[in-house]
């Protein structure tokens, strides 16, 4: 009994020894500190971006609907769920350390061996009652155990980052069919006032034919502009629907039950103020799937000293306490009592190759998952240098054709004086109107342009997530 006590103590003392590599978090081999390069072409600023950054439109709306899909929308549900499942399964691996029991009772019918007893003698048949406590502990000697909890909790912590991603993404989705929806009403309004002014001039040219001033060709002409224009009213009408549908649905309801207050919106988000982006070492800390990355590389390290662990003995303390009688009443007696304890040692001695095999296939997929956080911070850097400069140049676009719009209108103003006074022909007119025409569509697709390309600057920049805690899924962290 000493030197299994003696046992149990060296045992626990040495479990704290686990082999294997101890995980160092991956940095990448770039200054990710220094501001990123696209931002100082363009209207942002250092500071660090919000969190709700969709509260800068400032559109209640808009702040409704979000709250909405953050509560009801299915693909943050099955993110959820996913979650719950990862923090289930670090739940089941470190029970894995604690104590086993188990307890039976059982009845039989039969006869027991007499050589197993020491005779030879038959006994007799006859009833047979048993009652009794397993106790199971497996000594985490060189730390399989321990590594195998710290690869469920990286684990876990890596599912969480891809909820956080989820949520970001819903945001954004939900925010970019709200801006489609005012987008596609901004540009039927230019539409349909174009079309008024085109009836207007067909009206014209009709009047002017009857009263000889114009020819059949100008009144032709005039109507094909004005059918190309209205060609035009059913496309964007259909934009707008789809989008409405979508946001319907991103809110976790049928595309029916669309939001009637988004309807009539015909004015595209944009904000007039320079845009906080914050710097590449605050991105890559923010962005979900690069947290996700590395929680991946940290599970496939601890994995690595999980299959280390197979190569050296596996030490279990079990003990069991109980009563078997021929009959339920004799359980109770003393004669009946049995009990045993004692240690069981497993090792895959000497035929090592498997274990060293699983080493291995433990270090290649560690090696995979490097690379893998290694593509997705340069990924992030990629995709939000990206998102910088396509939203500067999309502010230039969208400036330069709204020069562009108010000399078109000019144009158009002094050509029908012109024509109105005798000075200019009608075709002046018409191309001059059907310059106003396409100038107008141009900037107003432009800026829908600008305020998607907003959203995925927002996107890339990886908040949105940070309000439900940026915490592990659980709150003790395991020895």
């Amino acid at each position: 009994m000493r030197n299994l006590i003696f046992l149990l103590a060296a045992s626990t003392a040495l479990s704290a020894c686990a082999v294997g590599p101890d995980y160092e978090p991956a940095l990448p081999q770039v200054t990710p500190q220094a501001e990123l390069s696209a931002a100082a072409a363009g209207p942002f600023t250092p500071d660090a971006p919000p969190e709700d950054w969709w509260r800068l439109y400032d559109d209640p709306r808009l702040d409704a609907l979000v709250a909405q899909a953050l509560a009801e929308n299915t693909d943050l549900r099955v993110a959820a769920a996913n979650l719950a499942r990862s923090r289930a399964v670090l739940r089941e691996v470190r029970a894995g350390r604690s104590i086993e029991t188990t307890i039976t009772a059982g009845a039989s019918y039969g006869r027991e061996s007499g050589a197993a007893l020491g005779t030879d003698a038959v006994l007799p048949e006859g009833d047979m009652y048993d009652a009794g406590l397993d106790v199971g502990y497996q000594v985490d000697l060189f730390g399989r155990l321990s590594r195998a909890v710290e690869g469920s909790r990286a684990d876990a912590e890596a599912v969480q980052a891809a909820y956080d991603l989820t949520r970001i993404t819903v945001v954004a989705e939900t925010v970019r069919a709200f801006a489609d929806a005012c987008n596609a009403g901004r540009r039927l309004e230019v539409a349909r006032r174009s079309v008024e002014v085109q009836e207007q001039t067909f009206d014209l040219t009709r009047r002017l034919l009857e009263g000889g001033r114009a020819t059949a060709m100008e009144t032709s002409q005039a109507g094909t502009l004005l059918e190309q224009t209205r060609a035009e009213v059913p496309t964007l009408e259909a934009l707008r629907q789809t989008a409405l549908y979508r946001l319907a649905v991103l809110t976790g309801r049928p595309p029916s039950e669309f939001p009637r207050e988004v309807e009539s919106c015909a004015a595209p988000l944009q904000l007039d103020t320079p845009i906080p982006v914050g710097d590449g070492a605050a991105l890559l800390s923010r962005r979900p799937d690069v947290r996700a990355a590395e929680r991946r590389l940290a599970a496939a390290t601890a994995r690595i000293g999980v299959a280390t662990a197979e190569l050296y003995p596996s030490i279990s303390i079990g003990g069991s306490v109980g009563t078997t009688a021929g009959s339920p009443g004799d359980l109770a007696s003393s004669s009946a009592f049995r009990f045993s304890i004692g240690p069981l040692i497993s090792w895959s001695f000497p035929n090592m190759a498997v274990a060293r095999a699983r080493i291995e296939q433990a270090e290649a997929s560690q090696q995979a998952a490097l690379a893998e956080f290694d593509g997705a911070w340069l990924n992030a850097l990629r995709e939000t240098e990206s998102a910088l400069t396509q939203y500067a140049r999309g502010l230039d676009r969208t400036a330069a054709l709204r020069r562009g719009t108010e000399q078109a209108r000019e144009a158009a103003r002094i050509a029908r004086l012109r024509y109105d006074a005798g000075r200019e022909s009608f075709q002046i007119v018409l191309d001059a109107e059907r310059q106003l025409a396409t100038v107008e569509a141009s900037l107003a697709q432009a800026q829908g342009q600008l305020s998607n390309d907003l959203i995925s600057l927002f996107l890339s920049l990886g908040g949105g997530w940070q309000d439900i805690g940026d915490q592990a899924p659980e709150e003790q962290p395991a020895p």
